[in-house]
């Protein structure tokens, strides 16, 4: 593909990323449109490590699940390091022949190859602020992936980080309204059956969530639940 029909394929992509109604759906999107932009690819994946555990975010194709479980089960891989090693400085990986050795991963690249991977490659996902882990690629033929894969991937992790990290905002402008209307209404509730001030109905929330260790949302849910059911 030539880089000028590229950068316009990118542009396009920068607004449909923008237009998703959710954080999921750019996920989603952005492991799809790895696939059908980047010359070579076959599956791609977005995996983070949380607390040393490995979780894919994204996946299209399904060597992408198949390989993150094995990565997440040795505790070891390109991915895996490139997620849980961000602040090495490393934002970028690629393995050309997978049938090579590589010393760095012995045990994920020997079931790497039964899982008939040629070559894989890999960038980070970030902003100043965020951090979206790795986005994945792989192919089942061996030096699918050369040394021009650097600017491409670099172009479509730019425009997906910046993507996710609006995506990311507005899903918690959402959560946080959801939260506080949930809140209000329990409050309501009680402050209606137990002939409570608006303080005092918020301070019965803030103790219960205190005292059994469950977030306020949850437990003002737990107060309309009730309040649905018993009507």
């Amino acid at each position: 593909m030539e880089w000028r029909e590229y950068a316009e394929q990118m542009a396009v992509l920068a607004r449909d990323l923008l237009a998703k109604d959710s954080l999921q759906a750019t996920l989603d999107e952005i492991a799809a449109s790895a696939v059908k932009l980047v010359d070579g690819c076959e599956a791609a994946g977005i995996l983070v490590v949380r607390k040393g555990r490995a979780v894919t975010l994204a996946a299209c194709g399904d060597m992408v699940h198949e390989s993150d479980r094995l990565q997440g089960e040795l505790c070891e891989g390109p991915c895996f390091d490139l997620a849980s090693r961000k602040d090495s400085g490393e934002r970028m990986f690629r393995i050309a022949d997978m049938s090579q050795p590589q010393p760095a991963w012995e045990r994920y690249a020997a079931e790497a190859r039964k899982l008939g991977l040629g070559s894989m490659t890999g960038v980070l996902l970030y902003t100043d602020n965020d951090d979206f882990g790795a986005l994945n690629l792989y192919s089942r033929r061996p030096g699918a992936f050369g040394k021009d894969i650097e600017t491409a991937s670099w172009l479509l992790a730019s425009h997906a980080a910046v993507a996710l990290s609006s995506a990311r905002t507005i899903d918690q402008l959402e959560h946080a309204m959801e939260s506080r209307h949930a809140i209000g209404e329990a409050m309501g509730i009680l402050m209606e059956r137990h002939q409570l001030s608006e303080d005092d109905a918020f301070n019965v929330l803030r103790r219960i969530s205190q005292e059994h260790n469950i977030k306020l949302r949850d437990v003002a849910q737990r107060v309309r639940g009730e309040h649905t059911g018993s009507a």
